[in-house]
């Protein structure tokens, strides 16, 4: 009788299972596309904060190569085309902040200067760190129109590390993390100039939005 009970609660705990695992299946069958997609929509947002309207006519999302790092790393460049000519590029940048990484988005145009910065995501205290977000305030915003020459180099830090950038009451390691990661942002964007002005359009490539994915061309 023990066997059998035992036998039992297997076979009912194997049907629990079994149906949990084909209806996750099933979840994940019918939402992939809708969150790769709301992928897609998110990281064309971002561009388009970063590289204004003027200054292109191509798909930022779709024109992209693979740069490496100086840590051997790729980074995906969003390039702003027009009549085939690129004008501007897009990128990711990082650093420490005081509760984990801080991602920004970067956009630079051909002189080196900030087109715009966005923060993409962040750990940081809420009412603190939060405010390096543009919904939260202005701050990032007085990264645009800047460059490794203004300021010089060595002012590009926050004023409490004799820097030119505010840092916020109760919470200096956040923007000085954000401030790392633009200046760092800008080096990476003036070490790899000359690759980002040789590429060139591919007519013949096409997006696969549904799939979220973008062609890319790589560049060692």
């Amino acid at each position: 009788m023990s066997s059998q009970r035992t036998l039992i609660h297997g076979l009912i705990l194997g049907a629990f299972c079994l149906g949990f695992g084909t209806l996750l299946v099933m979840t994940n069958g019918y939402t992939k596309d809708d969150i790769a997609l709301r992928a897609v929509e998110d990281r064309q947002n971002s561009l388009r904060q970063v590289i204004p309207d003027s200054l292109h006519d191509n798909n930022l999302a779709t024109d992209t190569l693979i740069l490496k790092s100086d840590q051997g790393n790729e980074v995906v460049a969003y390039l702003a085309t027009r009549e085939g000519q690129v004008t501007g590029v897009a990128f990711e940048t990082s650093g420490s902040g005081y509760s984990g990484a801080i991602k920004v988005m970067l956009g630079v145009d051909l002189e080196g200067k900030i087109l715009g910065a966005r923060v993409l995501s962040h750990k940081e205290t809420p009412g603190l760190g939060d405010k390096i977000e543009v919904r939260k305030g202005d701050w990032i915003l007085r990264f645009t129109s800047l460059s490794l020459g203004n300021p010089p180099l060595d002012k590009w830090k926050v004023k409490k590390d004799g820097g030119q950038f505010d840092q916020f009451a109760g919470a200096t390691i956040t923007p000085r993390a954000v401030v790392k990661a633009i200046r760092e942002g800008l080096q990476f964007f003036d070490a790899n100039k000359t690759k980002i002005m040789e590429f060139k359009v591919d007519k013949t490539q096409t997006t696969d939005t549904e799939a979220g994915k973008a062609p890319v061309k790589e560049i060692n």
